[in-house]
């Protein structure tokens, strides 16, 4: 047992490290934007030679890649894919005011990869198609109950309610005095009333 210990050492100071070169990168491209961020400055705020960072990161785009994957990661953890729709787009107010960090790199990345030719679009563009799938197949599951109303179009209010949350996003992080609870509580009250179907109409 203690001959693997040293082994399970290494692998956690591994782990550490490469967590800190992630969040130092994430601090670099909230503020600089990918294009004006090299591996040399993301080494040097780590402490380490550029090799050091190829030694968790196979190339600048593979990083970039980790960083959205860091984001996902969190939305994960943090979201109930079972429960109620309504509360979860709630809970996303507290969500963002938790981790600016993540919010802003993600808003970065995802402004500076408008361009179809850039690196991180076609991975972007998937995860917003993916991210509407969900919650319009959320909302056809609760119109097959009868809880929302038949006739809404499920893939349109998925969309809006994606744009409506990345929108919030980033004027958050443009004005961080938003008072993000009350905005997202009077969105919601909104779709309650668009979309759940009252006692006297069932």
């Amino acid at each position: 047992m203690t001959e693997n210990r040293p082994y399970a050492t290494l692998l956690a100071k591994g782990e550490e490290r490469r967590q800190l070169i992630l969040d130092l990168a994430g601090r670099r491209l909230v503020r600089q934007g990918w294009r004006n961020t090299t591996l040399a400055q993301i080494a040097a705020d780590a402490g380490v030679s550029p090799a050091g960072i190829l030694h968790h990161f196979d190339s600048k785009e593979h990083l970039l890649h980790a960083v959205i994957d860091a984001r996902d990661h969190a939305d994960l953890a943090e979201a109930d894919l079972n429960g109620d729709l309504l509360v979860q787009i709630r809970r996303v107010a507290e969500r963002i005011q938790r981790s600016p960090e993540l919010v802003g790199v993600f808003t970065v990345l995802l402004v500076e990869n408008l361009s179809v030719d850039a690196p991180l679009h076609d991975r972007l563009v998937q995860r917003w198609r993916t991210a509407v799938d969900i919650v319009a197949e959320v909302i056809q599951a609760n119109q097959q109950i009868g809880v929302y109303r038949a006739d809404l179009d499920a893939y349109v209010t998925a969309t809006e309610i994606v744009a409506f949350i990345n929108g919030v996003e980033m004027s958050w992080l443009l004005d961080p005095e938003i008072p993000l609870t009350e905005v997202f509580e009077s969105y919601v009250r909104k779709l309650e009333n668009d979309m759940v179907i009252q006692g006297e109409e069932k």
